[in-house]
């Protein structure tokens, strides 16, 4: 695969009559410390636009945004003092892994539950977490923009408000979707508010179970190093789930002629090229337009489906209905609560179903006439002639320079390599539901049984009661939870991720042996009756 990311540019338009994006680069040029009374000081950076935030009014809107987020943080009240005390043998109370949108929302409600020793590590350089930078290329989010986010209860903290302190109500009123690289930015600067403790350049390698810890053996910064904690939340996205999902007819092309939409190839590279896209999603039709807009000769996308689907604007056709609906806080908080058959059910009819891609991503792409799809179109044959991928589709050959899989992503947790020790003991669907026949998965069944609070569960029969001390927010929770976690429509189960780890760990603070004491102890002292003696009368 390519090891190179091409860089986004700092003032491309993420939709129209959108505001330009907030440049990276100048985003934390210069910051405001703001000092709350009893809430501690809090980074909250100045943001100027490389292109945007020249003139006074919008220097303005940076010193409104300051200022909201000075009172918003004032209004919360003190994040609660920290009384879940470290054990002896516990260097952390919670580790989280991955510092995307998940780590950054679970940490910070951990903060307000009054939960400390929490820290987030991450493999890769600062700036550069998440797949909204390095990874997605989308115009806009998929998704509305008035889904919940990392802030949860703080509506203050949100994404709403930090646009329209910026921007203004009617800005933000006019946006179709959340412009991708804006809510990039509004994700730095939710960190920074926040403050986490953030490790970067940081790899989990193994979790060896320790009694009632875990001992994570990690790289850091090229040193391997063990350190231990009481909790541990893997909030490693898509990725972290598996693997990329490559066709086996694909496998055998060799990096310089194959990129996955997972790991994208340099995109200006393929200036001049012919470019085969194998997938109909949303990353498919991103990819195809990413390419074009970056030179490519032609780009030919190919669907094994007979159509295209995409949401009607106006239409209430069931297919609307669910997607619109999907990720309201009332229903997907939910899902869980659901009958296995129907959790089952749920996950075959999605699976089933042609994914719909925004009509706005499918225009960017048919936009060029150099643009070619490719509608119940199959590759039954690949082969490699000189530096040329040839396909066989339908019977017809095309030829390709270089080819992107946009196929998805594989949930195994038998891929991942951190999870080696422990994946023998782990509860899979295949072991705790059984579905009717012709409702078989065997994809489906590799999925994990997941606990109540997202915590993994032990195989029947199997003693491994540490396991419920690892939380598995990411895509492999899907079938157990109804959404993609991970995915911006599963903030909303946050809370409940938070209350579970929450409330394990009060529960391991209560001191059995002082409360003994409290039941043989005489009673109460009583105190100086001097403040109500003067009321005093004979019964």
């Amino acid at each position: 695969m390519a090891d190179k990311i091409d860089p986004i540019p700092e003032s491309s338009s993420e939709s129209p009559g959108a505001p330009p994006p907030i440049g990276r680069r100048d985003f934390f040029r210069s910051v405001a410390r703001v000092t709350l009374g009893g809430v501690g000081a809090a980074l909250v950076p100045e943001l100027r636009p490389a292109s945007a935030l020249a003139d006074e009014g919008d220097n303005g809107a940076a010193t409104q945004l300051a200022s909201q987020t000075e009172h918003a943080l004032r209004w919360a009240g003190a994040d609660p003092s920290d009384w879940a005390h470290l054990r002896g043998d516990a260097d952390h109370n919670v580790v989280i892994v991955g510092g995307g949108q998940s780590g950054l929302g679970i940490a910070y409600g951990l903060k307000r539950k009054g939960v400390g020793q929490v820290e987030i590590i991450d493999a890769v350089e600062p700036g550069q977490i998440g797949v909204w930078l390095p990874i997605a290329r989308m115009r806009q989010l998929n998704t509305p923009k008035e889904f919940i986010g990392p802030a949860q209860t703080n509506p203050a903290l949100d994404f709403r408000a930090w646009y329209e302190a910026l921007h203004g109500p009617e800005a933000f009123a006019k946006l179709e979707r959340t412009p991708r690289l804006a809510w990039a930015d509004y994700l730095a600067w939710f960190q920074q508010v926040t403050a986490p403790k953030i490790r970067y350049r940081t790899r989990l390698l193994d979790i060896e179970p320790l009694q009632d810890v875990l001992r994570l053996h990690l790289e850091s910064d090229g040193v391997t190093r063990t350190e231990t904690t009481r909790k541990l939340v893997l909030a490693t996205g898509y990725a972290g789930a598996g693997k990329i999902n490559v066709p086996a007819l694909l496998r055998a092309l060799p990096p310089q002629v194959l990129s996955h939409s997972a790991t994208p190839p340099p995109y200006e590279a393929l200036s001049g090229k012919v470019i085969g896209v194998l997938g109909a999603g949303a990353s498919a039709f991103d990819a195809a337009a990413t390419a074009l807009e970056n030179g490519a000769a032609e780009v030919h996308l190919f669907s094994r489906r007979s159509f295209v689907d995409y949401p009607v604007p106006g239409a209430r056709t069931p297919n609307t209905a669910s997607t619109t609906k999907r990720g309201h806080a009332n229903v997907v908080e939910l899902l869980y609560e659901l009958p296995d058959v129907v959790r089952w059910r749920n996950y075959m009819q999605r699976q089933r179903r042609v994914g719909s891609v925004t009509l706005d991503t499918i225009q960017r792409a048919v936009a060029f006439k150099n643009f070619n799809l490719y509608l119940n179109a199959s590759w039954t044959r690949v082969a490699l002639s000189g530096k040329k991928v040839v396909a066989e589709v339908g019977g017809k050959k095309h030829r390709f320079d270089h080819v992107i899989a946009a196929t998805g992503y594989s949930v195994d947790l038998a891929a991942r390599p951190e999870l080696a020790r422990i994946v023998p003991s782990i509860a899979l669907w295949r072991d705790r539901y059984q579905p009717e026949a012709g409702e078989e998965d065997p994809a489906a069944g590799l999925h994990p049984y997941v606990g109540p609070g997202f915590e993994l569960l032990a195989r029947p029969g199997v003693d491994a009661g540490y396991l419920r001390n690892i939380h598995l927010f990411n895509l492999a929770s899907r079938l157990s939870f109804g959404v993609p976690v991970g995915d911006i429509p599963s903030a909303v189960d946050h809370p409940r991720l938070v209350n579970a780890i929450t409330r394990d760990l009060f529960v391991q603070t209560v001191d059995v042996a002082v409360h003994q004491h409290f039941v043989e102890s005489s009673g109460q002292e009583p105190p100086d009756p001097a403040p109500y003696k003067a009321a005093l009368r004979q019964v």
